[in-house]
């Protein structure tokens, strides 16, 4: 989708996403190897309660389904920047749900233009977990 056929407020629904403990695991063990996500018993003594999962872990799960929207097609030239907030913990067998939104786009030059899209992420419970926001770089007509 060109940067003209865009409009702030567009927003998508995203597939849920299962945090599946073995998969959390897994990617702790890798990436994140710190005890409240790999230590099962450290874990019930911290305010959490039990392991939860990696914050980037979280992300790219619901990022994932982001992808499988495909918001701007061929004409998605890059990506420029993202932020994540993290808003609470995310534990194993949570599903996450987010929403993607158009929520701002600047003129770059005559060939493209920069759109900012925000996902928000919740649980099963529709309680916030994230929120990130990405800035795209995107083709104009010509």
């Amino acid at each position: 989708m060109y940067f003209e056929d865009l409009s702030v407020g567009d927003t998508r629904t995203l597939s849920p996403a299962e945090i599946e403990k073995e998969a959390m695991l897994d990617f702790a063990r890798k990436y994140d190897n710190i005890p409240l996500h790999t230590d099962e018993e450290y874990a019930k003594t911290t305010p959490f309660g039990g392991l939860i999962a990696p914050g980037v872990m979280s992300f790219m799960v619901v990022w994932a389904k982001y992808l499988e929207q495909d918001f701007f097609g061929e004409e998605l030239l890059a990506g420029k920047s993202t932020h994540i907030e993290w808003c609470a913990p995310v534990y194993a067998d949570d599903v996450l749900t987010g929403v993607a939104t158009v929520t701002g786009k600047t003129e770059r030059n005559e060939k493209n233009g920069i759109v900012e899209i925000t996902i928000e992420a919740r649980n099963q419970e529709g309680k916030l977990v994230l929120t990130n926001v990405t800035e795209a770089i995107v083709k104009k007509r010509m």
